[in-house]
């Protein structure tokens, strides 16, 4: 068991800190939400049925789409783009998506490679593709259950001031969605940017998203 705990840690402590951010999130929302309807003149509803509220789903998938966008977008571009100095970057010579013997397929495969590595044809194609593939999917179905969850809140809130509600694709082309929606974009976009750029001069001992501390400024592609 503490062995198993030690293995996967990293994987563990997220999923731990996820349920309760989500949690403390379905406590305060609710109560958030219960003092707007108040100040409405509305009824209060229970925990149960905010967190299966279309306000409190359009507030998850708004934050799941953007961050799934984030590692879609950076392990696609880090394919063929590639930054000076930045640990989270290949070698400058380096970009492309390699060849069979650097990424142990097909003849180059090893005893442990997974057995569609060992394979040709669009098996191997897709087990190569399958992080971006899985990280797309996963990024368009949480950007569509925001948009469906976004457009019943907002039909809602239109209700309750006496105005006309919208159909989903009359939502989809509003500023309501694109504002929310590219809120969340913008500072996903700044948070790795700013990574890619500020470990290049800084260092944490450690951490392989950083360089040794003693590595060159100008060293790129290596972690300690």
């Amino acid at each position: 068991m503490k062995k198993s705990l030690r293995e996967n840690g990293l994987g563990l402590f997220f999923a731990l800190i996820f349920l309760l951010a989500l949690f403390g999130q379905a406590v305060t929302g609710h109560a958030l939400y219960n003092e707007d309807q108040l100040t409405a003149g509305f009824s209060t509803v229970s925990f149960g049925e905010y967190v299966t509220s279309a306000s409190f789903g359009v507030d998850v998938a708004e934050n799941w789409q953007s961050e799934y966008l984030q590692f879609l977008l950076y392990i696609a571009a880090t394919i063929w783009l590639v930054q000076k100095g930045s640990p989270e970057s290949k070698d400058l010579n380096n970009a492309g998506t390699g060849t069979d013997k650097e990424q142990l397929t097909g003849a180059f495969a090893t005893s442990k490679s997974p057995a569609w590595a060992t394979v040709t044809g669009w098996r191997q194609w897709l087990f190569s593709n399958s992080l971006v593939l899985v990280m797309g999917t996963i990024f368009f179905l949480s950007w569509f259950a925001q948009s469906v969850a976004g457009v019943s809140a907002y039909n809602e809130q239109q209700i309750q001031e006496l105005q006309a509600p919208l159909s989903w694709v009359e939502y989809v082309l509003s500023p309501e969605f694109w504002n929310r929606t590219l809120q969340n974009w913008q500072s996903e976009f700044l948070a790795v940017g700013s990574m890619v750029v500020l470990s290049i001069y800084l260092r944490q001992r450690g951490s392989p998203e950083s360089k040794p501390v003693g590595a060159a400024h100008d060293a790129t592609g290596t972690t300690g």
